[in-house]
């Protein structure tokens, strides 16, 4: 039986880990002489929060933000993604008896705005709104909303279109037709991702935090700025709290939504509370920032074909991209292959648990802030970005991971034991081998959201596309904003089309 086992999958699951050895060994080296008590100090705030009435007081408050944002963001994204992928269908309008160009075009002009992060939504939109708690829900609203129209004009594309000529040839009328024949599998649909993109906000809404639209981001940031770690805990042990109570509540979610046979009734349901959820934070913004007001158009000056030219010839077109590119290999390498080796190492159940708890942590803390505690003792260098941006996604590889292998049949691992395999080797091959393939179209999928977040720690790192466009941003270089999250946006959409086609092969093999 061992004989016959073919390693490819597994050991493909794992070489991406070696990315992390030339990560390690240029910050190891780059390491000073005060990084180790500085670590310690960090480390020994975890197990000393500080309980400071007036900080939890304050904390509280901006964690609120965090939340109405995230959830306001999320229910305007998932109602226009869902109406933008009804329009961006194909099959939806000839079923309508329309001709099918129109959605093609959207289709295509709908890339775009998913192109580009939502962080540089939040700056862009800072610059020309100025500072207003809704310019963090429209950063999140503009990309998730493009983000769930992808998603729901594929599984649209995807299903059997059978049932819907049937209820059409019964006499039907097309909006009938479409509620009618789409609604169960849509639904479930609906309410699994929808779920995802839920906790997908909270994380952006942290991040947006950070770079100074408000939030528990902003106190993380001034806390970790000025080495008050124990505040610094404070904030995170309220924000881990708040994830884990989300992550338990989606995946009861997505357990019902598995077992459940949705109708017409709960997909309504399920629609009118996302309508309530942003009717819930919009009202819950306007009571934190009574003093908002309207939004206003702050004037820009736009640059013309010359600046854009001069802009073109001045900035270093070469470095930014191999570093931009070095960026997103080095950090897809450990976020693929750091999660199946540390299970690897062991196959108790405790280590199980700890390394779960472990990826708790690094998916909690936002990259930028840990590329902040890493030049507390270090000099700022590539290394560092791809280990900050690494290990956050290593997070969430490795939960989708761990839940992948606990739904799993061990009939194979058993029986490998039983043959007189070692635990890690039973466990390699009965448990990991067979998961392989979806792991790896996952770590493609999630490749190309990492080449999105470099823009993440290139802000703070130095490096790449991220960092020169802080710099045009900050200077008002508005020729140079352009040329830049244009690049952003050929390079995203390249990045979405390749991992595709890794996707798709990792999941037909």
């Amino acid at each position: 039986m061992i004989g016959q086992l073919r390693p490819t999958a597994p050991a493909l699951a794992l070489l991406p880990a070696l990315a992390l050895l030339p990560v390690l060994l240029v910050v190891l080296s780059g390491a000073h002489g005060g990084g180790a008590e500085i670590l310690g100090a960090f480390l020994v705030g975890a197990l000393r929060p500080s309980l400071d009435p007036a900080l939890l007081k304050a904390l509280l408050i901006a964690l609120q933000v965090t939340v109405a944002t995230a959830l306001t963001g999320w229910g305007c994204s998932l109602v226009l993604g869902v109406l933008l992928g009804c329009l961006s269908s194909e099959r939806l309008w000839v079923t309508w008896g329309f001709p099918q160009w129109p959605a093609i075009v959207l289709r295509r002009l709908l890339a775009l705005p998913r192109s580009v992060h939502e962080l540089i939504w939040g700056l862009l939109l800072l610059q020309v709104l100025g500072l207003h708690p809704w310019v963090a829900v429209a950063a999140i609203s503009i990309p998730y909303a493009s983000l769930v129209a992808r998603v729901w004009r594929d599984q649209l594309q995807s299903l059997d279109p059978s049932r819907l000529q049937a209820v059409l040839q019964a006499g039907a009328s097309p909006m009938a037709a479409c509620i009618t024949a789409l609604s169960p599998a849509m639904g479930s649909v609906l309410v699994s991702y929808g779920g995802y993109r839920l906790e997908c906000a909270l994380r952006s809404a942290t991040l947006l935090g950070v770079f100074g639209l408000g939030g528990l981001g902003m106190d993380l940031e001034l806390s970790l700025k000025s080495l008050q770690f124990r505040e610094l805990w404070t904030g995170l042990w309220l924000l881990m709290l708040v994830t884990i109570a989300l992550e338990q509540g989606l995946r009861c979610w997505r357990g019902w939504a598995g077992q459940a046979q949705f109708g017409q009734r709960q997909v309504l349901v399920f629609v009118l509370g996302v309508l309530l959820s942003v009717a819930l934070g919009a009202v819950w913004l306007d009571q934190l920032f009574p003093e908002a007001g309207a939004l206003n158009w702050l004037p820009v000056d736009w640059p013309d074909l010359n600046s854009l030219q001069l802009a073109a010839q001045e900035l270093p077109w070469l470095s930014m991209l191999w570093e931009t590119l070095a960026l997103t290999l080095l950090a897809a390498g450990i976020a693929i292959g750091l999660p199946p080796l540390m299970l690897l190492l062991t196959p108790a159940r405790f280590w199980h648990r700890c390394v779960s708890g472990l990826w708790m942590l690094v998916r909690v803390i936002p990259p930028p802030l840990a590329v902040l505690l890493l030049l507390l003792s270090n000099q700022p260098t590539l290394a560092i970005g791809a280990l900050a941006l690494g290990l956050h996604n290593s997070g969430v590889m490795g939960r989708l991971l761990q839940e992948g292998l606990e739904q799993q049949d061990d009939s194979a691992q058993v029986a490998l034991v039983s043959g007189g395999a070692s635990p890690q080797v039973s466990w390699l091959y009965g448990l990991l081998s067979p998961r392989s393939p979806s792991h790896l179209a996952y770590g493609a999928y999630r490749s190309d959201v990492i080449l999105r977040e470099t823009v993440v720690v290139g802000l703070i790192g130095g490096s790449g596309l991220g960092w020169q466009l802080l710099e045009s941003l900050s200077s008002f270089h508005w020729a140079a904003v352009v040329l830049l999250i244009s690049t952003y946006a050929v390079l995203t959409l390249f990045g979405e089309w390749l991992s595709d086609r890794f996707r798709q092969h990792w999941l037909q093999s």
